[in-house]
């Protein structure tokens, strides 16, 4: 199998109805496998084939696809590069990985041309104006005089298919590995069991496509549907806004910053658009936000969980069931979740009573292959047949409520408090617009919590008023006993809250 056969099959099939809306151009899906046909020539003649790795860093724009599809058509691997990283950080990934080539997207061509003169990879670009930069390869300039690929290279079902590295928020970031079997299954199961997703469907393309949920969940499941995309390089929420009115999008997959985000802008604007799904994953949603996006935009938003591990999806909220607000919803066809004794490291050791907190453990189709180059990490990942997600968490009723990450929890006066769970707490204040709960070193009480907070527009929160809020509301052993007022808070590439920075910050 080959996960290139997602656009290749469509093409045949449904080759006149549009792929990508990107910059006022529309793509049809015939368009852009033919164009994905010539970067795999070219590529070719650079010397890429089966196992070769790929490096990827471009934004969402269709260059990404057509570089995506080309690669995994020729039996290579892809690796995608952070678009924030700098040249040190290019240079690792790229060294790490084996990299035989790194295609990078002209805004980026700085950092990753220096990252590749360091590591001496070879460089091939994407976007670069023509005369722009005399010496430097365009691929677009190659896939002209290249022969096009006549037939994808079918791999194993195992065979590697991606390499996706980890934020490091925990130290040196690591490549997953994953399989041509696990991200096609992950289609799969979204279209038969989970999305209900239509042919006539216009799916918001705002999530970053080097990252596991964009990529998968949005740009994979879509195409495999024969449904279209609206590509946004980067996620501004009033821009974000105008997109989705002036090509009606129909269905949006965001995290919960985006969420947020958009609500704010919503409340600004004249008209918004009348979205028919709603995904949200990446972290948890603050329950508030359920309500106010079904106000607002007519949706029920309906919630996933899952890492880049598991590619990225291990459970969700059926669309064709009412949400469960505060719930990852129900494992997917094929995967099982349970929970085991978090402090027991060496073997997994389920709880008898899955209602008990402890770690979320998976198995199933959608794992990752391993960490490239880190056996030992793997296997400490890896227990037993179990990958331990790192996050704690419940199952009610067959419904997964994850309560935290493990690294996350604090323990203040020797109690557990769970910063989601004061943070759903803290969002419901009708002031708030965003915020994040977290732990600092404290010599009396061992951890002492802080929370950082967003205001809404033209509303006025003091620190102490937010504490007393928060005092009224959940028990004395959790509420915050200090509070940051900030302008915006921390974000990953994903839009996850960095709490580690806000722990950098204010806990000194």
């Amino acid at each position: 199998m080959s996960v290139a056969n997602i656009l290749s099959d469509t093409a045949t099939r449904q080759g006149e109805r549009p792929a990508v809306h990107f910059a006022g151009t529309t793509t049809t899906y015939a368009q852009l496998w033919e164009e994905t046909r010539r970067y795999a020539g070219a590529l070719r003649g650079l010397g890429i084939t089966v196992g070769s790795r790929v490096a990827l860093m471009a934004p969402n724009v269709p260059d990404f696809p057509r570089a995506y599809y080309a690669i995994l058509s020729l039996g290579a691997i892809v690796v995608p590069v952070h678009p924030l990283f700098k040249t040190d950080e290019i240079a690792f990934v790229l060294r790490d990985s084996e990299a035989d080539l790194l295609i990078a997207a002209a805004p980026f061509l700085a950092d990753a041309g220096a990252a590749a003169a360091a590591v001496q990879v070879p460089l091939t670009t994407v976007l670069l104006p023509e005369g722009a930069a005399p010496g430097v390869p365009r691929l677009e300039a190659q896939a002209v005089d290249a022969t096009p690929l006549d037939e994808i290279t079918l791999m194993h079902p195992l065979a590697p298919a991606t390499i996706l590295y980890t934020s490091g928020t925990s130290g040196t970031p690591k490549g997953a590995v994953s399989s041509h079997l696990s991200i096609i299954e992950q289609v799969h199961c979204a279209l038969i069991d989970s999305l209900e997703l239509r042919v006539d469907d216009v799916l918001f393309g705002g999530l970053p496509l080097f990252h596991t949920f964009g990529q998968t969940a949005v740009m994979n499941t879509a195409f495999r549907r024969g449904a279209s995309i609206v590509l946004l390089p980067r996620f501004e929420a009033e821009e974000a806004l105008a997109l989705m009115h002036s090509h009606d999008v129909t269905v949006l997959c965001a995290v919960p910053t985006m969420f947020i985000d958009l609500l704010r802008a919503a409340d600004a604007a004249s008209s918004k658009p009348h979205v028919r799904l709603a995904i949200s994953g990446g972290a948890a949603l603050p329950a508030v936000i359920h309500d106010r996006f079904h106000d607002s935009f007519g949706a029920r938003i309906h919630e996933g969980y899952g890492l880049t591990e598991t590619n990225p999806v291990v459970s969700f909220n059926r669309a064709d069931e009412m949400p469960h607000p505060g719930t990852a919803g129900r494992p997917l066809w094929g995967v099982q979740v349970a929970i085991a004794d978090a402090l027991i490291e060496e073997r997994i050791v389920l709880l008898d009573d899955p209602a008990a907190v402890g770690e979320v453990v998976v198995r199933g189709h959608n794992l990752f292959n391993g960490y490239l180059n880190a056996p030992s990490t793997t296997a400490a990942t890896v227990v037993d047949g179990w990958f331990r997600t790192g996050d704690l968490g419940v199952i009610t009723d067959g419904l997964i409520t994850i309560v935290d990450r493990k690294k996350d929890m604090i323990i203040r006066n020797g109690y557990n408090v769970y910063p989601t769970e004061v943070e759903n707490a803290l969002a419901a204040h009708t002031d708030v617009l965003s915020v994040s709960v977290f732990g600092v070193s404290d010599d009396r009480t061992g951890q002492e919590i802080h929370a950082a907070y967003v205001l809404r527009d033209g509303a006025e929160l003091g620190e102490d008023a937010l504490i007393e809020f928060a005092r009224e509301h959940i028990g004395s052993h959790k509420y915050p006993r200090i509070a940051h007022r900030v302008d915006a808070l921390p974000l990953g590439a994903s839009g996850k809250v960095l709490r580690r920075s806000l722990v950098d910050q204010f806990g000194g």
